[in-house]
């Protein structure tokens, strides 16, 4: 994670301590523009799904959010969802990046938004 910024970091963070309180799927972390993080696990009810990607990010929206500068999903998936993606790059700043990590927190994927 040495190449990864010390607040992408503290995503990656909140990220895996979702995913593991939970035991969850997956876990995923988003900063707003303001600074702000909200953090969210893999939905899966039989009226709902939502990836943690995406249900951080509807966090977000939820409480106001309108820029996003950083998003973070761990997962065991090998690689992005396309709806993450998609949500994230509808609200990324310039220069915003996603980050896929495995369960130890490792990045294995950064993609810009």
């Amino acid at each position: 994670m040495s190449d990864v910024s010390e607040e992408d970091n503290k995503l990656i963070t909140l990220a895996r301590s979702a995913r593991a309180r939970n035991n969850a799927a997956e876990g995923a972390a988003v900063r707003d523009e303001t600074g702000r993080t909200y953090i969210a696990t893999t939905v899966s009810l039989s009226a709902l799904s939502l990836s943690a990607g995406l249900a951080a990010i509807a966090a977000a929206v939820s409480s106001g959010a309108s820029k996003l500068e950083g998003v973070v999903v761990v997962t065991d998936a090998r690689e992005f969802a396309a709806s993450d993606v998609d949500a994230g790059r509808e609200l990324a700043v310039p220069g915003a990046l996603m980050h896929r990590c495995d369960a130890s927190g490792a990045v294995v994927e950064t993609i810009s938004l």
